[in-house]
């Protein structure tokens, strides 16, 4: 991690879902050696920011297991009761559990193994000077991290059911849309194929 960390900034990796799609345990299969959701973590630490908070639902105890030995004193774990909702519970339990000090986030998946961590402080930065949010994006699509000012967080606190902070942002003036030439940040794993097709 650079020793520079940017003030009052922050990472979610959100890691609750059941992984139906996978057949379960998505996030503790193996990918490069290690169980999946080790890698989305590892790379949020590896950030500027000042704590990484991974959001935890099904199997939660098991995750966490996953990712004892990454032991940090930046690295917490919190257990989110409605995250059989969707996407939208994990991001709520999230915002919830940021500090007061909090000026901004960067939201990652806890099944995107490649992510970049420099583009998460990339964002950030665009977020300390004024903008709402930053939506990364790899050719025309969705990618992560997110970065959120504390601005939108009462939006967010408003989303319901299977959805992301994009579907809270649309419309909203000031949005960054930061284009990225990294495929991982694109590349999420759904299914047993996609993880053999990565790994």
């Amino acid at each position: 991690m650079a020793t520079d960390t940017l003030a009052g900034c922050h990472a979610l990796v959100l890691a609750a879902g059941a992984g139906t799609r996978f057949d379960g345990a998505k996030l503790l299969a193996d990918f490069r050696g290690e169980a999946l959701v080790r890698h989305a973590v590892r790379a949020m630490l590896a950030s500027r920011v000042e704590r990484v908070t991974v959001i935890l639902g099904a199997r939660g105890d098991e995750v966490t297991a996953a990712l004892a030995d990454l032991a940090s004193p930046r690295l917490v774990t919190v257990k989110c009761p409605d995250w059989q909702e969707g996407l939208s519970a994990s991001l709520r339990c999230g915002i919830a559990a940021l500090p007061s000090d909090c000026r901004a986030v960067a939201v990652a998946l806890g099944d995107m193994p490649l992510i970049d961590p420099g583009l998460a402080d990339t964002a950030l930065g665009y977020v300390l000077t004024g903008a709402p949010a930053v939506l990364p994006q790899y050719r025309n699509r969705p990618a992560h991290p997110v970065a959120l000012s504390r601005t939108v967080f009462d939006r967010l606190r408003r989303l319901s059911g299977d959805r992301g902070a994009r579907a809270a942002l649309k419309r909203l003036p000031g949005i960054v849309h930061l284009e990225t030439e990294d495929p991982g940040s694109a590349r999420d794993i759904d299914t047993r194929a996609d993880l053999a097709r990565l790994g």
